[in-house]
């Protein structure tokens, strides 16, 4: 094999002779460019891996009216749940219960984890529709069932954070409890009820003879979006693999003008040969002429 079919050797300095010339300079910026829009991708997937419970980043301490928030016989989502709502309506008296074995969440005044009773009632709304409201939690069912007797039906307006309803089977009958605030058990003992909301009211105000159920804001669990991250590293790649694409192209020039060099310093030494010298002449002849026949 010739010497100018062999791979040229990396040369250093001659390689970053050629990359300083404006054509490859020029090169460079172009991929500074494109480098830059990948990795700008790239924090952006990074800025989607990590996203919150709330994706629509809802505003649960912004009150709404609790017909925009939800709407009766229908599930309760997670857009939904924690929200702080306001409702106007008349209670009415006799759909009043008192659940048991209920705590005070989250109380600053040293009643967190104590168990309980809460006063629970049936809200009509102006539109004839029914929720469920914790007005209070008292510390006996003597004290509970007081306050359940004063309550009338006045119109008032609800302040409050609203909660998905609970399972009615988390009830222990067979202890004589009566603990799950669910809506879906009390439409079966509530007189005349209209449509009824799946969740319940915890209202801000608590009812006279009882001390207010604090209600904490929900809390939004950050979870990690894995995929995204994949397609973070993906444009980080994309990003190297440009910078590496113009050292390539580099040295391929570089190779190129060393063959060429080759190429150009073979074909002056094959130039510089000297030829071959003039043929010798006819036999016998010596070159000369041939003598005139007499």
């Amino acid at each position: 094999m010739s010497t100018t079919d062999e791979r040229p050797e990396f040369d250093g300095r001659r390689w970053w002779r050629i990359a300083r010339t404006p054509r490859w300079i020029a090169a460079l910026l172009l991929v500074l460019a494109i480098a830059a829009t990948f990795a700008a991708l790239a924090q952006w997937q990074l800025g989607r891996a990590v996203v919150t419970a709330v994706t629509e980043k809802l505003d649960t301490e912004k009150p709404v009216a609790l017909a925009k928030a939800d709407r009766p016989q229908t599930a309760v989502t997670g857009d939904e749940a924690g929200r702080r709502v306001t409702v106007s309506g008349s209670l009415v008296p006799g759909d009043t219960v008192v659940l048991s074995d209920r705590v005070r969440v989250g109380a600053a005044d040293g009643a967190q984890g104590q168990t309980g009773f809460w006063v629970v009632g049936h809200l009509v709304d102006s539109s004839g529709d029914s929720v469920a409201v914790a007005l209070g939690w008292t510390a006996t069912r003597a004290a509970a069932e007081r306050a359940a007797a004063r309550l009338d039906d006045a119109p008032r307006s609800i302040h409050g954070r609203y909660l998905p309803g609970e399972a009615p089977s988390d009830d222990e009958f067979e202890k004589g409890q009566r603990s799950a605030l669910a809506p879906a058990a009390l439409i079966n003992e509530w007189a005349e009820a209209g449509p009824v909301y799946n969740g319940y009211v915890v209202d801000d105000e608590p009812a006279v003879g009882t001390r207010k159920i604090v209600a904490p804001a929900p809390q939004q669990d950050a979870a990690l979006n894995v995929l995204n991250i994949f397609y973070a590293i993906e444009w980080v790649i994309f990003a190297g693999f440009a910078f590496y694409l113009w050292y390539r192209l580099v040295r391929d020039a570089m190779e190129r003008e060393i063959l060429e060099e080759r190429e150009g310093a073979a074909a002056t030494a094959g130039g510089g040969a000297p030829g071959p010298g003039p043929g010798p002449g006819p036999a016998g002849g010596g070159g000369g002429a041939e003598p005139p026949v007499d």
